[in-house]
């Protein structure tokens, strides 16, 4: 295994080095600059400016010069609000990775335990129930999901107060967050849980009077992990960097929300910063879960 994540981790770099270069030439060929709609910023001024942060210098020089940077740890300033952006990151990533984290742990639990109710109870009521909702819920786009949320419990229930400084509760936009990849869950789970039910080693379990809860966990469940576990990876990676819409909507100012302030501004440090970070943390997300194969199904071997 230490081979293959050695070999992993190099295939990282080359990965990041060209989502850097893709990110950084894209960006720079859009017409247009980071000055350009400040109406009270003079020629002279402009020029210093672009002087001040290496705009003035040609584009490939300017990639190198920014590579340069980022292995000494340095990600720069925010050319609009002059805060370093390893700290607007973090504190934007903070909110962001408590909303998804809960978001995440409740996603994967109820879709569990509910693709399995329905996988047992094929047929049935609670089944055609579930399918019913996780089918509406996987149809049902994010922003209108949340909206509704928004609007019925926090509006006309008010049950929920709406999101603040003081008031951050996390009930509303958790749910938000969870429904899309909870229903997605759930129908993989019960996929999977019907074809491992039906395998030959379920049977010769049964046969033995294994009993039923240890035939579902032991066997059952636990082999119908895998194709969980490849949806769970990218799925983790993609919450905890935040949902835009449902920050937006909840007024959550997590990183999501600072990723397209930096394109609208044409902050392009911002832009650079919160693109690396994503990229570093979608990779190794899918890292760590080709290793959670190997310990979930040791037959599974990494090359």
């Amino acid at each position: 295994m230490g081979k293959y994540v050695v070999k992993r981790i190099f295939l990282a770099v080359v990965t990041m080095f060209i989502v850097c270069a893709i990110t950084f030439f894209a960006m720079n060929a859009i017409p247009g600059g980071p000055f350009d709609g400040e109406k009270a910023v003079s020629p002279e001024v402009k020029a210093a400016l672009e002087q001040r942060y290496n705009l003035d210098k040609p584009v490939p020089e300017q990639f190198v010069l920014y590579l340069k940077n980022i292995l000494h740890g340095d990600f720069g300033i925010s050319l609009k609000t002059g805060r370093d952006i390893k700290t607007t990151i973090f504190e934007s990533f903070s909110i962001s990775a408590k909303l998804g984290g809960m978001a995440v742990v409740v996603a994967l639990i109820l879709g569990l335990f509910f693709g399995s109710i329905a996988a047992l109870t094929r047929n049935k009521l609670p089944d055609r129930l579930i399918v019913f909702f996780s089918t509406l819920f996987a149809s049902l786009p994010s922003f209108v999901f949340a909206t509704l949320l928004l609007m019925v419990f926090c509006v006309q229930l008010g049950w929920v107060p709406v999101w603040s400084v003081d008031n951050q509760n996390y009930v509303l936009p958790v749910i938000a967050l969870a429904a899309y990849p909870m229903a997605y869950i759930t129908r993989l789970t019960k996929t999977s849980m019907l074809d491992a039910l039906g395998q030959d080693y379920v049977r010769t379990a049964r046969a033995k009077g294994v009993a039923q809860w240890k035939v579902i966990f032991k066997h059952t469940l636990r082999n119908a992990l895998i194709p969980v576990i490849t949806y769970v990876g990218p799925m983790t990676a993609s919450i905890l960097t935040g949902s835009l819409v449902v920050e937006k909507i909840f007024t959550i100012g997590g990183l999501g929300a600072k990723f397209v302030d930096g394109i609208t501004n044409r902050d392009y440090t911002l832009i650079m910063g919160t693109t690396i970070f994503l990229a570093v943390l979608m990779i190794s997300v899918n890292l760590i879960t080709d290793i959670v194969y190997k310990i979930v199904d040791p037959r599974i071997k990494l090359d």
